[in-house]
């Protein structure tokens, strides 16, 4: 069967320059505990940022999201002293599965002129420039999405931690579970996953651990928090421990790998893939093999950790919307994104 793009461009996006060129610029990232907005006045080089609560759909509900997003944009607007009729654009970057639900209540509230997307492409705006290339994501959950140098879109993977998220945190986290219930019950290899995890959740037991999964339950976050012991075992000497992010490792690469041969981008040009995500800290222990695997169908492939705050992803859109993308360069932009967000970490 032959499918349709999961998650397309909106038109402003794939045409830069289709609004007129302005002084201000604003980028959203909402994700499932926090909301960060910034204006970027580009005639002075200036961010002012606001934070807000979670603006998940899936966490929330759509009406308390679209508030969340709206209200600390607002805030940022305040911050910076203007008016909303001063942006030259405004993308509002959103993680969750019904980005639609988030565009309806948005443009219900009179920000009609603003773009909503879901925050994976936000995050390849990040990785790349906004330009033809792949942004990947590994922290909690996973997702990929690339686009090539027609524009053609694809996105794999972001299908939550019950039906996908592979190579993720929580991925990471739950096989190290796994792999410490086989030791136990003599089905696997002996791994020190098993009194780390022990140690690591408070309980008495490995199979109290397996209660405690499905009795509390356990949730994404705590599960895939687990995923930084197992890096330190790895880097140890545990054979499972290690094979585990080798694993996630191919498996993330697999979703990239897809997402090249889907937007062309593997015919023997150079193109970037940006590595964004906690798991990516773990640094050659995952991304070596993942790099290998993924040169292995696109030796084109630059893969590099993406340092940059996913706002970032937001305003370079926005940027792009109105044609100031030579106003900043990516490496400008970040040290702005930085010196703003310093008082904060």
């Amino acid at each position: 069967m032959k499918s349709a793009p999961l998650l397309e461009l909106p038109p402003e996006l794939l045409e830069p320059g289709s609004r007129p060129r302005g002084r201000y610029v604003l980028g959203v990232d909402g994700g499932a505990t926090k909301t960060l907005a910034a204006v970027l006045d580009l005639r002075d080089g200036v961010i002012h940022l606001a934070h807000g609560g979670p603006s998940n759909e899936d966490a929330i509900g759509a009406n308390a999201a679209a508030d969340a997003l709206i209200g600390t944009a607002d805030a940022a607007l305040t911050c910076a002293r203007i008016g909303r009729e001063e942006l030259a654009a405004a993308v509002l970057a959103v993680a969750g599965t019904d980005t639609d639900a988030i565009v309806r209540q948005v443009h219900g509230a009179q920000r009609d002129d603003w773009i909503v997307v879901n925050d994976v492409v936000g995050a390849w705006a990040v990785a790349t420039g906004a330009q033809p290339g792949i942004g990947a994501i590994s922290g909690t959950g996973s997702n990929v999405f690339g686009v090539g140098p027609a524009g053609q879109c694809w996105r794999v993977g972001g299908w939550g931690h019950l039906l996908g998220d592979e190579g993720s945190g929580y991925w990471l986290g739950a096989e190290s579970i796994r792999a410490a219930l086989r030791d136990r019950d003599g089905s696997g290899r002996e791994t020190a996953l098993s009194d780390a995890a022990v140690a690591f959740f408070a309980v008495p037991s490995v199979e109290a651990l397996a209660a405690l999964v499905y009795s509390k339950p356990l949730t994404k976050g705590e599960i895939a928090a687990f995923a930084v012991r197992t890096c330190v075992l790895a880097e140890a000497g545990d054979s499972v421990a290690h094979e585990l992010y080798e694993r996630g490792a191919r498996e993330l690469a697999a979703q990239i790998v897809h997402v090249v041969e889907h937007t062309d981008l593997g015919d023997g040009r150079a193109f970037p893939v940006g590595l964004i995500g906690s798991v990516f800290r773990a640094g050659a222990l995952f991304v070596e093999p993942l790099a290998t695997a993924v040169h292995d169908v696109a030796p084109g492939a630059q893969l590099a950790v993406v340092e940059m705050a996913a706002v970032g992803g937001a305003l370079q859109l926005a940027m792009r919307v109105c044609g100031c993308t030579d106003a900043l360069t990516h490496e400008r932009l970040q040290q702005l994104l930085d010196d703003a967000l310093a008082p904060a970490r």
